[in-house]
């Protein structure tokens, strides 16, 4: 059973699946219709606030969009680039453009990380830090898990979006900090993804 769908069934969370219907099978690539949508990462204010009082800074890069509100804290939508998932069947992969650069304001100490993808069958969101080629279990969806579909187009809503603990161990050991743990929470999760058709 993958992460995601043992962490579903472990929290008890609302999976529903509309009545319209779409081939299991991915669809490759080179379609005509290119893979459309986006994540959208609803950062808490709280840990936000806890990072900066820590020194810790996360700047989204061009694709991601960010945007500020003092209540609902700060968005990033990270645009889907390509994949081939079915998100209702726990398998594929959805890659996004954009990246993430964390920045230690108090050690001087940064990484940026590129080629978001978020492996559906692992239930993990991975990066690419500069300067490798492995990517690393950064975030993973959680809390109340609700995916839903129409037409083409699949989406997971996620109460809780957090640190994994690859992800929190990568980023402690190069930031120098001893901030971030496993199970953190960041905010929130909206998935929207179309394949390729």
């Amino acid at each position: 059973m993958s992460r995601i769908s043992a962490r579903l069934a472990a929290t008890g969370a609302a999976v529903v699946l509309s009545l319209t219907a779409v081939s299991g099978a991915a669809v490759a690539d080179t379609a005509a219709t290119p893979a459309a949508g986006q994540a959208v990462i609803t950062t808490d204010v709280n840990f936000l606030t806890n990072a900066a009082l820590n020194g810790i800074v996360i700047i989204p890069l061009q694709p991601a969009n960010p945007a500020y509100d003092q209540t609902a804290g700060l968005t990033v939508t990270l645009p889907v680039t390509g994949g081939a998932a079915n998100i209702p069947s726990f398998y594929g992969d959805v890659q996004f453009g954009g990246g993430l650069l964390f920045l230690n304001l108090k050690t001087g100490k940064s990484v940026t990380f590129k080629q978001l993808d978020f492996s559906v069958d692992n239930g993990y969101f991975t990066a690419v830090p500069n300067g490798s080629t492995t990517p690393v279990p950064l975030l993973d969806p959680s809390g109340d898990n609700v995916i839903t579909r129409s037409g083409l187009t699949q989406n997971l809503n996620s109460s809780s979006f957090e640190v994994d603990a690859a992800g929190a161990q990568y980023l402690d050991t190069k930031l120098g900090t001893g901030y971030f743990t496993a199970g953190q929470k960041i905010g929130k999760l909206a998935l929207s993804y179309t394949p390729a058709h």
